[in-house]
């Protein structure tokens, strides 16, 4: 999806977890709409319940999920529905989520907007919680489900009770679907910690041993004295220790094992590693192991991120190395592949996004392999040529210059400087990887280019545009080559450092990172020149290539003075 457009996440619960076969025309219904994207499709036995994930604009997002509501509530009868899982409605709740360009408040207008359409057109009464709950009570999902599918009837005589649309005596089309909680949050994760153990009563005092509400307070501080009351007669509660988190015990059948099923609603406050090494902690107290991490539906990148950074750092080890293996220390260490393998592709919503924008847009350079690369460089088209070359010679100077960083923070002795080298392996993978989007970059710039002369000149006015596409494309294929030299002149400051004080086994490698670094600014100074001389506003020329010479010269400076310290610490 391009930058700038408002994006929606929806994660509705559909009571069923068995027949794929009506999960299936659920989900069918949410792939009609070309601005939607399915993202993931979690059913569960035990639960009965599938927690379905797909992104899109607004408008096109409201009308799948309608869409989706009212198949399930041709297909699903709750009268026949039996599940671990508390649930009122064959579409259980459904939030709205924002993920870039649109506010939580537009999400939660949107989330009530829906709840009156599903219930004047479907007659499927609705609740509104969170964001977009009418009543403050009401933000608590568990508020609006209470008593769950079995205490409708009597919810819906209750004035205080009542959904917020569609309320009227209980009737067959309401005994068949039930009802349907309708609202807008910021992104939730839904986690499950398993246990050795059986016995939901255990779970269950995990459960409130760490869950915000935590548990009811009772006399003499006992597990079996009377229950305090307040003075309006409501339980007093013992604050549990994580922030922002909801939990409860239970038993899976299906995993014949106990699990913590905690929702967890602010990563900033509480985030994944934090609630599990606390989990393992009251666990540990109760003579109990946490044998691994069941993540229900999707999880952001940021949290694994954070976790295997904060696991890293546990161990004196360096953070400063690929995406790939960080979010792999995250799978390992919280033991998410307990139960079932992990794939990240499939569960973290950044990357199922960036595949799906690669479906879009394939054959990028970064993802060719070393011989494709070198071989899609010598035909004879254009593209790539010597700024893509500049910048990937750019990735692996710093690449080099991380790699020492890495190897020093890890060597026999130097314990106690594990952070320092960290930190400048951190530098280089950030460099690294933005250097990788200009090898791509600098490719689509001049491809914008040769779409600009490929446009219309029959009349004058075409003549003009034409004229105005091809100087502005100009431009940016100008400053793309500039900023390789901008990006690359950051990682001399990793490779002199490296030179200097990292390991000296590999401080040839250190030289070697900045020579590349050098090629790459030089190679990048030469686009910018060619490019330049295109541009009619010589001004804005002369500025461009002014700059571009400036950094050229400090570049050769730089690397004769890393490329001394190198061979000094040779000789």
């Amino acid at each position: 999806m391009k930058t700038g457009t408002q994006i929606v996440e929806c994660v509705p619960n559909f009571s069923e977890g068995r027949d794929m076969g009506i999960i299936h025309q659920i989900t069918e219904e949410i792939k009609k709409y070309k601005g939607v994207k399915l993202l993931n499709v979690d059913p569960g036995e035990a639960t009965n319940r599938t927690v379905v994930t797909f992104v899109g604009t607004p408008d096109e997002i409201v009308n799948a999920a309608f869409d989706a509501v009212k198949k399930a509530g041709e297909l699903i009868d709750m009268r026949k529905h039996h599940g671990a899982h508390p649930r009122i409605g064959a579409t259980d709740v459904l939030p709205l989520i924002p993920v870039s360009g649109i506010t939580l408040e537009e999400c939660a207008q949107l989330a009530r907007d829906l709840a009156k359409r599903i219930s004047d057109e479907l007659q499927i009464p609705c609740y509104c919680y969170e964001a977009a709950a009418f009543k403050p009570e009401r933000k608590n999902l568990a508020v609006c489900r209470r008593g769950e599918y079995e205490a409708i009837p009597e919810k819906l005589t209750n004035p205080d009770r009542q959904p917020d649309f569609g309320a009227r005596p209980f009737d067959e089309r309401i005994a068949r679907t039930g009802c349907t909680v309708v609202g807008a949050r910021d992104f939730l994760i839904a986690v499950n910690y398993n246990l050795n153990t059986t016995s939901t009563r255990r779970a269950n005092a995990i459960a409130f041993d760490v869950r915000e509400k935590g548990r009811p307070m009772r006399e003499g501080g006992t597990l079996t004295g009377k229950i305090l009351k307040d003075a309006n007669g409501n339980p007093m509660m013992q604050p549990g220790t994580l922030k922002c988190t909801k939990a409860i015990g239970w038993y899976i059948d299906e995993y014949g094992i106990a699990q913590v099923s905690m929702n967890m609603t602010n990563l900033n406050v509480t985030p994944l590693h934090v609630a599990f090494d606390e989990v393992c902690r009251c666990a540990a107290a109760r003579g109990i192991r946490v044998t691994g991490t069941e993540i229900v539906g999707l999880i952001p990148k940021k949290a694994l991120i954070d976790a295997g950074k904060y696991f890293l750092e546990k161990q004196q080890r360096s953070t400063g190395i690929p995406e790939e293996d960080i979010v792999k220390i995250a799978i390992k260490s919280m033991g998410l592949d307990d139960l079932r393998p992990f794939n990240p592709r499939e569960k973290v919503i950044e990357y199922l996004l960036e595949d799906a924008d690669n479906a879009e847009t394939p054959n990028k350079l970064i993802d060719l392999t070393v011989k494709g690369f070198a071989e899609e460089t010598s035909r004879e088209s254009p593209a790539p040529g010597g700024g893509t070359i500049s910048a990937y010679m750019g990735a692996l100077g710093a690449a080099l210059g991380t790699m020492v960083a890495n190897l020093s923070s890890h060597k026999r002795g130097w314990d106690d400087r594990w952070s320092e080298f960290s930190a400048w392996a951190e530098k280089g993978q950030a460099i690294m990887n933005e250097l990788l989007h200009l090898v791509d970059e600098d490719t689509n710039a001049f491809n914008r280019i040769m779409a600009a002369f490929g446009l219309p000149k029959g009349t004058e006015e075409e003549k003009n545009v034409r004229n105005e596409a091809i100087q502005k494309a100009t431009l940016y294929a100008t400053e793309v080559p500039l900023r390789t030299m901008k990006v690359s002149f950051e990682a001399f400051d990793i490779c002199q450092a490296m030179a200097e004080t990292g390991n000296p086994a590999s401080v040839s490698d250190a030289g070697v990172g900045a020579l590349a670094l050098r090629a790459s600014i030089l190679g990048a100074c030469l686009n910018v020149k060619i490019n330049a001389a295109q541009l009619k506003d010589r001004d804005t020329a002369s500025q461009l290539v002014n700059e571009a010479n400036k950094l050229a010269e400090k570049a050769n400076e730089i690397e004769k003075e890393i490329h001394r310290i190198v061979e000094s610490k040779i000789n």
